[in-house]
């Protein structure tokens, strides 16, 4: 992973256009959605290529957010960034309480199973009773089956530790 792409987080999508003026249509990865709106070096991923970007304006609108672009002044020039990552730098993430772990945090980390490695956190889903890891194969693994974890702390979940890069869990390597 390149070291820019390891000091950003992609936390939404440009996902379309709204109106004539230049404004996108937002799709946000952050809980809840309009966090998104609280950080202000926006960077977009374009060709492969991060470039920083300046939101002048922001809002909730029906079910989604809408932003507009310092310079994006018209439709076309919109349409040409539907589909670019959001990012933003990790260090302007908040500080979480102990045992409590962003979603990036746990994706490829090892699953261990009574020590038996059932493989690694591909990622999360999130389901409304509460989020799932998507734990599949890796090298090591007992088997080759992906396994979908609920994440509970404390039933399923025993233990998480980012310096090893491993989860503990309570769960039968048969299911």
């Amino acid at each position: 992973m390149s070291d820019e792409l390891t000091q950003e987080l992609i936390v939404g999508r440009i996902s379309g256009v709204y109106g004539i003026k230049g404004w996108v249509r937002i799709h946000s990865f952050t809980e809840p959605p309009e966090n998104l709106f609280g950080y202000r070096d926006w960077k977009i991923r374009r060709r492969d290529q991060w470039q920083t970007i300046e939101i002048d304006s922001g809002r909730e609108h029906g079910k989604g957010l809408i932003a507009h672009i310092v310079g994006i002044d018209d439709r076309n020039a919109a349409e040409v960034l539907k589909g670019s990552d959001i990012a933003v730098p990790r260090v302007l993430l908040p500080e979480l309480e102990q045992d409590q772990y962003y979603w990036h945090q746990l994706e490829g980390l090892r699953v261990f199973s009574a020590g038996q490695c059932l493989g690694k956190v591909d990622h999360l889903l999130e389901t409304g009773a509460n989020d799932v890891l998507v734990v599949k194969p890796c090298e090591g693994s007992i088997d080759s089956r992906e396994r979908l974890i609920p994440w509970v702390q404390g039933q399923y979940v025993k233990s998480v530790d980012l310096e090893a890069a491993s989860i503990e869990v309570d769960w039968d390597p048969e299911f």
